[in-house]
């Protein structure tokens, strides 16, 4: 999935399976713009 925001676009991998790769992880939570400290339990 891909949202364009003015000059930039953000894009979110919809895996079809149950577990990511930990850089992809890591990519979409800088891209959400949400602190990190939000994702962990």
């Amino acid at each position: 999935m891909q949202k364009k925001t003015g000059d930039s676009t953000t894009t979110v991998p919809v895996p079809n399976h149950k577990e990511i790769l930990i850089g992809t992880l890591k990519s979409i939570i800088r891209q959400s713009q949400i602190p990190a400290a939000e994702f962990k339990n």
